[in-house]
């Protein structure tokens, strides 16, 4: 495992001696405005060893589920079902309550997601204003459809409702950056900042458009 995170003071890096005590630290959310780069992934068996260290902060406190949730997709991108029956036996909960919370809130996810996750907002503001046009075009560019992840996990493609901002539609959000009045025509140019942004190489995007240099209508 070899990991950089970057911030506002020296880069904080991640060896395979401090392994287990760096990923503590990031799923806490002891970084602020982390930037990390993963040249390998954590098995499942990794991240409940880690997962267990902020369980134990927890023990007896009333609210752990939901900072508990939120840690172990910190460390995975999501919540798969080993991880679910896991938290459910430390904290002594019935794996439906686990399961309930994890379903009600759309930020967590049970299946693996990218990077960065991509929102077009479908609201009635943005919809009118040419929020389908946009999401079209995410589409095509990422050779994905709605709910699904690019191969190379770069990318996921999901939906939303209203993001507060419907003076400025159509409205993207990337992670938690919010775009406004896209157009269809400058998605591409939005995505490949993104691309640089994670140091992915652009030969690995899954679809070859996202790699061609285009004019973009202003």
């Amino acid at each position: 495992m070899d990991s950089i995170f970057t911030s506002d003071g020296p880069d904080n890096r991640c060896t395979p001696q401090d392994f287990v005590e760096c990923r503590l630290r990031s799923a806490r959310g002891g970084f602020m405005s982390v930037k990390t780069e993963v040249h390998e992934e954590l098995s499942i068996e990794q991240a409940i060893t880690i997962l267990d260290s902020i369980i134990n902060d927890w023990s007896g406190k009333d609210g752990a589920l939901i900072p508990v949730l939120q840690s172990a997709q910190n460390l995975l991108g999501y919540l798969p079902k080993e991880i679910l029956i896991h938290i459910s036996e430390r904290l002594n909960l019935p794996i439906s309550q686990v399961t309930g919370v994890v379903s009600f809130y759309s930020w967590f996810s049970t299946t693996p997601r990218g990077r960065n996750i991509v929102r077009v907002c479908m609201g009635t503001a943005c919809y009118v204003r040419g929020g389908q046009e946009v999401l079209s075009a995410m589409k095509d560019a990422l050779g994905i459809d709605v709910g699904e992840t690019t191969e190379d996990k770069t990318f996921s493609l999901e939906v939303g409702r209203c993001f507060g901002a419907c003076g400025l539609a159509p409205v993207v959000m990337i992670g938690d950056d919010t775009h406004q009045r896209v157009k269809p025509t400058k998605v591409k140019e939005l995505l490949k900042s993104y691309i640089n942004e994670t140091h992915m190489d652009e030969s690995l995007l899954c679809n070859p458009d996202l790699r061609e240099t285009e004019e973009v209508a202003s």
